[in-house]
């Protein structure tokens, strides 16, 4: 041992060694962890969100198209947990055997970087609604909703620092009751759903343009509510069975799809295209409060609280996960790979948690949206799923006809069409987030090469090779871009 190593201390494990101990996570709790990511705040504005820019017929196309693209994906998820269990985090893992060891780093940073904004916008939306109830919070960027936000941080915090599997049960507990306002909107607003409503002006006003115009509108509301659909990979290594992570994976978006897709139609049935795209957010509170009175906008606002509550939860396990398997791997800063003797990536955790807090007090100073936020989230997470499509698509290609693709029980010609659909879907979304959403993750991508040289420089590793120099070299170029046209007012969230 080196003079300047120190034996590990016997309350904190490294990421390695923890990857040899079995995990603990049912099939039952990666399912709530995949519908509790998922199932956020999104929801709640859908009704608002989707017909801001489309009439019902291009929304319909729209849940068509991200139905089939995103099912393609959680299939790919769950081909490549069974394909390849010794990759763990499947989001880093497979973009790190795709391209090397540089774009699995920029695949876990971005996943990372957009798991903490996200819950920075989670806070924000959670006490926005309490602001319904209490004046003071605003829409959630008040002095008082700050403060209240930064309580929550640090309580959940220090819960989760107790122990993953607490945390988890307690994730699958809070899931559970905010799946139920949700269902209840479905009934009530089903049983009320007129069809002459929701065949008038079908196909929307020529303002919102071509029906392909009004589809791209809906992908990036449709790709932000699906987030999440990667969780039961990100946690593989602390599944009981390995199995259970396709499984989950599958079982959660069909669960989510059928909410998500619930919520959105049915309320076109309610309200004209023009009358939900004037609604306030939590667009679901006036939907349902046509329906039944002022009863329903409550129950809406309860259930957001609730929801966000939860999927602040889950995205913070996510989060300090993200950053703790690629520390193992020695692309993340090694003290990153370190757990307590409760088995959680503490070091990781105080990372993310600080940052979080950080943020809400500069949300604080700049007044920042939750639609702001959550853009900033949306934009870093296009790339990762592209990158864990093509190499799907990459291992499904090489092991057509061989005996890998019998043993997994996953035929050829299947495998290879799944992982393509999946691979022009995520290239689909890149499209319809347009040169914008590109220029804002570079900007947000480009600062990582830093810590990625710190991880490189602990091993006394070589940080890049020719080709990510070049990948390096391009994000900056863009980054330099990107910041120059926010300063000057060309670009903007």
């Amino acid at each position: 041992m080196k003079p300047s190593q120190k034996p590990p201390s016997p309350a904190l494990k490294s990421a390695s060694e923890s990857n040899q101990q079995p995990g603990n996570l049912k099939l039952g709790l990666l399912v709530a962890l995949v519908v509790g990511s998922i199932i956020g705040s999104g929801i709640f504005g859908l009704p608002q969100n989707m017909a801001a820019g489309a009439g019902a017929g291009a929304i319909v196309i729209g849940w068509l198209i991200t139905g089939v693209g995103m099912l393609m994906l959680a299939f790919t998820y769950q081909m490549l947990a069974v394909k390849k269990p010794d990759l763990n985090n499947g989001v880093y893992a497979y973009a790190r055997a795709l391209s090397g060891e540089y774009v699995g780093f920029n695949a876990a940073w971005g996943y990372w970087v957009s798991a903490w904004i996200g819950n920075v916008g989670y806070l924000v939306a959670a006490f926005g609604a309490l602001g319904y109830f209490y004046p003071a919070f605003g829409t959630g960027n008040t002095l008082s909703a700050i403060f209240g936000a930064s309580v929550v941080v640090w309580v959940v915090h220090f819960m989760v620092l107790r122990g993953i599997q607490g945390a988890a049960v307690l994730n699958a507990v809070v899931t559970l009751a905010k799946l139920a306002p949700l269902v209840i909107f479905i009934v009530l607003v089903a049983m009320a759903f007129q069809v002459s409503t929701f065949e008038l002006n079908f196909w929307g006003d020529a303002k919102l343009g071509s029906v392909l115009d009004q589809v791209r509108s809906t992908m990036l509301v449709t790709v932000w509510v699906f987030i999440g659909i990667e969780g039961a990979s990100v946690y593989s290594a602390r599944a009981a069975k390995r199995e259970d992570v396709g499984r989950a994976t599958v079982i959660g978006f069909l669960i989510c799809l059928f909410l998500l897709m619930g919520v959105s139609l049915l309320s076109t049935g309610i309200m004209t295209q023009p009358e939900l795209a004037a609604l306030k957010n939590p667009s679901m509170a006036p939907v349902l409060e046509k329906v039944v009175g002022t009863w329903g906008a409550i129950l809406v606002y309860v259930g957001l609280i609730v929801s966000v509550g939860g999927g602040f939860l889950a995205w913070t396990l996510l989060a300090a996960e993200s950053l703790f398997t690629p520390a193992g791997g020695g692309v993340m800063p090694a003290w990153l790979a370190k757990q307590n003797d409760k088995g959680v990536p503490a070091h990781a955790m105080w990372l993310t948690n600080g940052m979080v807090q950080v943020f809400l007090l500069l949300t604080l100073m700049s007044k920042a949206s939750y639609l702001a936020l959550i853009s900033l989230s949306t934009a870093m997470i296009l790339i990762p799923y592209l990158f864990s499509a093509v190499y799907g698509l990459k291992l499904a290609w090489h092991d057509r006809g061989e005996q890998t693709a019998k043993a997994s029980n996953e035929h050829p010609r299947r495998a290879i069409s799944i992982t393509a659909v999946a691979t022009v879907y995520c290239l689909w979304l890149l499209y319809a987030a347009g040169l914008q959403y590109l220029l804002l993750s570079a900007l947000l991508y480009a600062p990582g090469a830093a810590v990625y040289l710190v991880a490189k420089k602990q091993r006394a590793e070589r940080a890049f090779t020719g080709p990510e120099l070049l990948l390096l070299g391009v994000l900056c170029v863009l980054a330099l871009v990107s910041a120059y046209m926010l300063a000057t007012g060309h670009l903007s969230l």
